[in-house]
């Protein structure tokens, strides 16, 4: 799909070229769907690429930070919902070493593909290793 042919709201404007977790189009969630009892759990989870859809059209409309938060979060739907809240955990200051938040990075990009991620938990690391907000 172009990035020209994205505009906000998503379900009006691409329903049918992108998709749920599930793999089911957009188009086809609907509220019918859901009276009948026609729905998952996966298909009312929100996909990678709707994400970076979403991204795009932050993007587009002048807001990199909020584009930036949705990246980071399409990278995140490909980690277990327990190794996230294992990493939310391991990052609240106080909770872990210099090295194992550098080994926290290093997983989400090698493990999960996820440099956006990883680029943030290593800023996380120098700025907790300089306000002494690591692991003592």
């Amino acid at each position: 799909m172009g990035t020209e042919s994205l505009k906000y709201p998503l379900s009006e404007s691409a329903a049918e070229t992108l998709f749920a977790a599930s793999g089911r189009r957009l188009a086809d969630i609907t509220t019918e769907a859901a009276r009948a009892s026609d729905l998952k759990m996966e298909d009312v989870q929100i996909s990678a690429d709707t994400l970076r859809a979403q991204a795009e059209v932050a993007l587009q409309a002048g807001y990199p930070q909020l584009a930036s938060n949705l990246i980071r979060a399409a990278e995140l739907t490909a980690v277990p919902n327990a190794e996230v809240l294992r990493m939310y955990n391991t990052l609240r200051p106080g909770r872990a070493t210099y090295v194992e938040l550098v080994a926290l990075a290093d997983s989400l990009e090698m493990q999960y593909h996820a440099p956006e991620c990883a680029r943030m938990v290593r800023e996380a690391a120098a700025v907790y290793k300089t306000r002494d907000l690591l692991q003592k």
